[in-house]
């Protein structure tokens, strides 16, 4: 097999599995995981920066106030999106978390017309429209939107979309994200320890190992969804990153006992058939283009 799809095959499996590991940390509060998610993905990525003598990029955006505006604004939305996910899977909210990542594509097309002008083409319009009726419909059915697919989606295009405009690749861009929420996360973990509220090395031992782990189930798909892009095209990226948000559903349903409602069946259908529409004039239009070569996304969830 393609050591592109088995990359990034491998990433998505990863993300795809995340919740049974925020799962088994259920008993830590959703802030916590994040501080130390933050922290010990800092900390792994400064480690690979300094074996690898990498820091001269540091330098020059120090010097370039612009870009550093831009990745505090992408930390905010990574941060918001980290604790949204962590938030809803600790609650029983899996299934939600899947069609929050099965409506990314198509609220990253969305924002790209709302924000950078872009230009939609008919079968997209018809795609986001279908999408479109699908949130509504739960929205009317439920009383209330799907916020938690909502935020996951909107955090996550919105990082998305200012990462496009970003000059770092994906292993500097996380490590300024890291650290620029690093301090706000070590301070809250200070506050927590000063309380008497912390469960890093206050609790077990399998307890303080998996906080100190969410460092590298952070970093270890971002590099193997990096070195499995470069060897892939847009289409084939864009069939896999479905992996993902079809485990969780799977995990949600079967795992946890989640109920897949009539309401939220007929929402899930009309997101996939968005999907689909928009997959299929994707492809046709590349096959009418010619493939692009491809830039590698920054990391999710």
């Amino acid at each position: 097999m393609n050591k592109g799809i088995l990359y990034t095959l491998g990433s998505y499996i990863l993300w795809g599995f995340l919740p049974i590991y925020m799962k088994t940390l259920s008993h830590v509060s959703p802030l916590e995981i994040l501080s130390h998610r933050i922290v010990w993905s800092f900390i792994l990525l400064a480690a690979a920066l300094t074996v690898g003598n990498h820091w001269g990029w540091l330098r020059a955006v120090v010097q370039q106030p612009r870009t550093l505006c831009t990745f505090v604004a992408t930390a905010t939305l990574l941060s918001i999106n980290w604790l949204t996910y962590i938030w809803a899977v600790q609650h029983g909210h899996i299934i939600e978390t899947s069609l929050g990542y099965f409506m990314n594509p198509l609220v990253s097309v969305l924002l790209g017309v709302l924000l950078l002008h872009e230009r939609l083409r008919q079968w997209q319009i018809i795609g986001i429209g279908i999408a479109t009726l699908g949130v509504l419909y739960l929205t009317i059915t439920a009383g209330t939107p799907p916020w938690i697919s909502l935020i996951l989606a909107f955090s996550f295009g919105g990082y998305g979309l200012l990462r496009k405009i970003a000059p770092l690749e994906s292993l500097e861009g996380l490590s300024l994200e890291t650290m620029v929420l690093a301090i706000p996360a070590l301070v809250y973990l200070l506050y927590l320890q000063a309380s008497g509220s912390l469960l890093f090395l206050h609790s077990t031992a399998s307890t303080t190992f998996l906080l100190i782990a969410t460092g590298v189930i952070t970093a270890v798909p971002l590099l193997l969804f990096a070195a499995g892009a470069r060897l892939l095209s847009m289409t084939t990226l864009g069939i896999l990153q479905y992996f993902a948000p079809t485990i969780q559903l799977v995990i949600g349903i079967y795992l946890y006992g989640e109920t897949m409602t009539p309401t939220r069946l007929i929402t899930f259908s009309l997101i996939w058939l968005a999907l689909l529409v928009f997959s299929l004039e994707r492809l046709h239009e590349r096959q009418r283009k010619g493939a692009l070569p491809y830039t590698a996304q920054p990391a999710r969830s």
